[in-house]
């Protein structure tokens, strides 16, 4: 466990009025868009982006389209019931953050019983979804995913050690299973390939935006990386992930029925990645950190992409 210092203690909340940039206007949103904004659409959406592609991969080939718009509802519901609760869980600490003090829980715009209970419920019906229209291990896997990210991650480890991203990464690497699992009514090693990569990216990934918001973290009592042990071992630990996610990524190709396209696109976006996290080591600055984060994004994407377009050129 790691402690944080004292001077690293919450103050006061964020005050946009206190801040060097201009303060952010907070524009009054309907019921709609209040409990949207409760699910994080954009995190949604890239646990979505891993799980039709693993759902290609082992079908061989696409898969009927309705099993996939299922499992895309239910992974849906699952992700924003488990981002809803973290967002009850962390009201109080997302006041002091510039990156979440315009939530809608900081913001007053729901209450913290609604919210809780709108989470709860999604959580109820995407199980009893999948479950009735996928199968009742997928529902499972959806489920301990949530539960993994809720007491886990943000109760246990996100407050308590600078290691709780890397362990709490495993939540977001579930959907995969679930898309596999959706097809074959089990897990298999390509399975936990694509789940082990999803996991090892998550923590650079989470650490170039946590260099960004180093104060903010700080202020809410995150011990993140970056803000415990500093920039400069955030930035050498994210070279290494970046060398052992790309490793990782050149496994399917020899488990799988995926050609050596795939092989060769997961070693130029491998190669892309780390240097991309050279170039945060070497200028660890805020800017470079944010470049790190969105191409993140776009490895995955790309990545899995390649897995989809392989796995489908290869069922002709």
């Amino acid at each position: 466990m790691v402690a944080l210092p004292d001077d690293l203690a919450p103050v006061v909340p964020f005050d946009a009025a206190n801040k060097t940039e201009s303060p952010v206007v907070v524009r009054r949103r309907s019921r709609f868009a209040v409990y949207l904004a409760l699910t994080k659409p954009r995190v949604i959406e890239l646990l979505l982006v891993t799980t039709v592609p693993a759902m290609i991969l082992a079908d061989e080939g696409l898969p009927p389209l309705a099993l996939i718009a299922a499992v895309l509802l239910g992974g849906t519901m699952a992700a924003g019931g488990a981002n809803t609760i973290n967002c009850w869980i962390e009201r109080d600490r997302d006041q002091f953050m510039r990156r979440t003090h315009n939530r809608p829980l900081p913001q007053g715009d729901v209450s913290p019983v609604a919210a809780l209970i709108f989470g709860l419920v999604l959580e109820m019906i995407a199980f009893i979804w999948l479950w009735a229209t996928v199968n009742l291990l997928s529902a499972m896997l959806a489920v301990g995913a949530m539960l993994f990210y809720v007491f886990v991650y943000t109760i246990w480890l996100k407050p308590r050690t600078v290691q709780n991203i890397v362990i709490g990464g495993a939540a977001g690497a579930v959907p995969v299973l679930v898309g596999w699992s959706s097809v074959t009514g089990s897990l298999a090693l390509p399975a936990w390939i694509m789940f082990a990569i999803v996991f090892l990216w998550t923590p650079p990934h989470f650490w170039a935006i946590a260099i960004r918001y180093r104060d903010d973290y700080a202020a809410a009592g995150f011990p993140m990386l970056p803000v415990v042990k500093g920039v400069p071992a955030a930035t050498r630990q994210i070279v290494a992930y970046s060398v052992i996610v790309t490793a990782t990524s050149l496994l399917l190709g020899p488990t799988t029925n995926l050609s050596w396209g795939y092989t060769a696109a997961a070693l130029v976006l491998g190669i892309a990645f780390i240097v991309e996290a050279i170039r945060l080591n070497r200028d660890p600055s805020e800017q470079r950190a944010i470049n790190l984060f969105k191409f993140s994004n776009m490895y995955l994407a790309l990545l899995f992409a390649a897995i989809a377009i392989d796995s489908i050129v290869q069922s002709f």
